[in-house]
């Protein structure tokens, strides 16, 4: 019995894929491409756009440095404040939020500032962090911000000191009011009569004649009280700049060198 012609056609394909030998199956080289291409013009990738954000990713680094910077300064006030061990912590309250300026810029050394008054705040009661956050906050700033910009010890010396006395002189107002009364008034009477005392007891000796004998007047005392708190301001801040300057000099960190006669001092 003969198959029709469409029949025979429709078995024809399948005929021809089972006449591959299973030989031919294995020469297939498996590592050959798929599609083969005689010339191959490599295709020049397009002008690739930069994100902001690929161009700055330590915001990360900046956050993590800035609260270890922080928590390294609420530290270093509470060992100061329960366990003083003398000037040394002293000289360093206001380096952790410098370093932080100079590290990464001005919003990071007062983020720092912050957060650590907050620290101190949570530990210890909002008013004693304040004394932490003035002067030694905005002194640790003022530092950053000139330190960064090479300027002169000549001009960051007195700047500091004057944030310093007027951060002493905050320290006063806010015990007075906290108190309720007048400290530094207290403190101008009890130094007059001091020196009256002081100049009887001279009269006596015979060291001071009568001529020299009057009332000391507050307005002089006042005067004299805040040219010292100046002058041990700007020891201070000396002694800062100095300390601040090896420390960061062995961090691998630039800071405005000292004035020529000291770098004779320290060489020698």
């Amino acid at each position: 019995m003969e198959q029709p012609d469409d029949y025979q056609s429709e078995i024809q394909p399948s005929e021809l894929a089972d006449s591959i030998s299973s030989s031919d199956v294995d020469d297939f080289d498996l590592d050959r491409p798929w599609i083969e291409d005689e010339d191959i013009t490599p295709v020049s990738p397009g002008p690739t756009v930069t994100k902001p954000n690929d161009l700055n990713n330590k915001g990360p680094v900046a956050m993590v440095e800035t609260a270890f910077l922080a928590s390294a300064a609420s530290l270093m006030w509470l060992i100061n404040l329960y366990f003083p061990p003398g000037p040394l912590l002293r000289i360093l309250f206001p380096v952790p939020v410098a370093l932080a300026y100079l590290r990464w810029n001005h919003r990071s050394a007062w983020m720092t500032t912050l957060v650590s008054g907050l620290l101190l705040a949570i530990l210890i009661g909002p008013p004693r962090s304040l004394l932490y956050v003035i002067p030694y906050g905005m002194l640790g700033v003022q530092l950053g911000y000139h330190w960064r910009h090479k300027a002169s010890w000549l001009i960051s010396l007195p700047i500091g000191a004057l944030i310093v006395t007027l951060g002493i002189f905050f320290r006063i107002w806010l015990l007075s009011w906290m108190a309720g009364e007048d400290l530094w008034g207290y403190l101008v009477a009890q130094v007059v009569q001091l020196t009256d005392w002081i100049t009887n007891r001279l009269l006596d000796f015979g060291l001071l004649g009568l001529g020299a004998i009057g009332q000391v007047s507050p307005g002089i005392i006042q005067i004299a009280a805040v040219s010292m708190v100046f002058f041990s301001s700007i020891v201070y801040l000396f002694t800062v700049h100095l300390t601040a300057w090896i420390l960061l000099e062995r961090m691998g960190i630039e800071m405005p060198p000292p004035p020529q006669w000291v770098q004779q001092i320290l060489d020698e």
